[in-house]
């Protein structure tokens, strides 16, 4: 139904899709499709961004004193981190495969408590996927003694108070004043009547306000009231003065508000606004009315708020309210997934060691049995995941542990300990080459140079990543440095051939692997 957060799938081998179902419309052939909030997981955003989120999320563990979570605990985490935004699409309700919670977090909750449930999720930052940002969903609610007024010591008895009271406050009221209550509603009348006459006299105000009744309302709204009330408190509530500055020589004072200086086309962007946006009084002003400031917006929605304009909008909306769908049965998703492994010779939904591969096994949990094995990744790469983390995939985003490429990509050739000079190339090489059979042939050079920059090439740690390549000219520097004799043999020996290879850019630690 309406308001509630599911499960979509766009695809059979990647993770659900997160929304949030805003309207439940049906089609003119019958179906139904549903206009859903965009909700991005970690995977679906820049690294730049995910920087961000890691920072945000430790200032919030630091703030709120989060009991200490394991490593995998803070792994799986991530995968319950989402992303609101102001995107809208629509899907087909067909599309749906379940419902799941996402609440906003906040610093009384218990990160820890979301792994203990299922299918729930938490978000603190808006991503907005046109400008690439993330952004606080709230203000911050400032709590401690650096937010908290200087309160200071009582004075004494006979003691004076040095400070300046005209940069404290500015009275504008005086409830013991001379005037008396009917005096003071006499005098509001007046101003109202004062305020009429200066609508007459205005052409722009008699263009909006063409009928007497029109003009009088206008100048019954509290804008008239207040500064009538103003003008007692100026003039030391004597009625003569007080009257007099409401009608100088020059004419009877006018009073507008913001229902008054908005024109007709105003109101019509503000109220498009308004439809598209909701009371996101920032985003309607940046891309609806720059010229407004917005304290003008917020004054205008609320006495837009008391027009019969709203009264109608609202009963509008509530008339289509009615007549749109609000609830959709959607039935329980029984085909088969098209990842699924079957085994020849094996039942439907009992592959499982019998029927796997020796040596491979689940690519998350690392079992050998399972009731049901899915392929995962880029088909070359053949791994597989057993039947409860492929949910966990399908739902999370991710694996329940951290894979070794996913362990590359983070920490780099440093965090696996292997040299230097490697230059990570990412895992997109790794993933384009194909499976060929090939021979590799090293030169003399190659072994001789194995042999006395071994403890800079570290051949048997390069072996375990053989598509990653060596930085040959750091190598080189580094090799003329700490064994400048060997270097000169090399030089004086092989001649053109040792430049060549030592200036080399683009030497694969294949090589060196292929001859370990």
């Amino acid at each position: 139904q309406t308001s509630n957060y599911v499960y979509f799938e766009n695809s059979s081998s990647n993770p659900y899709l997160i929304r949030r179902i805003e309207e439940l419309n049906k089609t003119a052939n019958g179906n139904v499709e549903a206009k859903v909030v965009c909700l991005f997981r970690r995977r679906d955003i820049s690294g730049n961004l995910n920087t961000l989120a890691d920072s945000n999320a430790r200032e919030f563990e630091e703030e709120s004193k989060q009991p200490a979570l394991s490593e995998q605990q803070k792994h799986q985490l991530k995968h319950r981190e989402l992303f609101l935004s102001r995107q809208f699409e629509s899907l087909p309700a067909t599309h749906i495969r379940g419902k799941c919670n996402v609440t906003l977090l906040n610093e009384t909750d218990v990160l820890a408590g979301y792994l203990e449930k299922e299918d729930c999720f938490f978000y603190s930052l808006v991503f907005d996927p046109v400008q690439k940002t993330l952004l606080a969903d709230q203000g911050e609610i400032r709590v401690g003694s650096k937010y908290q007024a200087e309160i200071p010591d009582k004075l004494a008895e006979g003691e004076s108070d040095n400070r300046i009271q005209e940069k404290l406050e500015t009275k504008v009221w005086d409830p013991n004043n001379q005037l008396k209550d009917p005096q003071i509603d006499q005098f509001l009348v007046v101003a109202r009547a004062v305020g009429t006459f200066a609508r007459a006299l205005d052409c722009s105000s008699s263009i909006r306000q063409p009928s007497l009744h029109m003009s009088a309302a206008a100048a019954s709204r509290d804008i008239t009231l207040f500064h009538a009330m103003d003008t007692l408190q100026k003039n030391s509530y004597d009625l003569a003065k007080a009257m007099s500055t409401l009608v100088p020589q020059g004419g009877p004072v006018l009073c507008r508000d913001e229902m008054e200086e908005w024109s007709a086309s105003e109101a019509m962007l503000f109220e498009e606004a308004l439809e598209k946006y909701g009371k996101d009084f920032n985003d309607i002003r940046q891309d609806f009315l720059p010229w407004k400031s917005l304290a003008s917006v917020v004054q205008f929605y609320y006495m837009w708020k008391t027009t019969d304009r709203y009264i109608q909008q609202k009963r509008l909306k509530a008339a289509e309210a009615d007549s749109k769908l609000k609830q959709v049965y959607i039935p329980t998703y029984t085909k088969p997934n098209p990842n699924q492994i079957m085994v020849p010779g094996s039942k439907p939904g009992m592959n499982g060691a019998a029927g796997f591969q020796k040596g491979l096994s689940c690519e998350s949990c690392h079992t050998a049995q399972s009731p049901q094995w899915y392929a995962w990744g880029p088909p070359n790469m053949q791994c597989r995941l057993c039947a409860s983390c492929w949910i966990y995939w399908k739902k999370y985003g991710g694996l329940k542990t951290p894979t070794q490429l996913e362990g590359a990509a983070r920490g780099g050739s440093v965090s696996l300990g292997l040299s230097p000079f490697t230059r990570n190339e990412g895992r997109a090489k790794l993933l384009a080459k194909n499976r060929q059979t090939f021979i590799l042939q090293t030169t003399k050079l190659t072994r001789i140079a194995r042999r006395v920059c071994e403890d800079i090439l570290q051949p048997r740690r390069a072996a375990r990543r053989p598509y990653a390549s060596i930085n040959a000219n750091a190598v080189k520097a580094e090799c003329k440095h700490t064994h400048t004799r060997q270097s000169r043999y090399l030089f004086t020996r092989f001649g053109t051939s040792t430049k060549l290879f030592l200036g080399n850019g683009n030497a694969k630690r294949s090589s060196q692997a292929g001859t370990t």
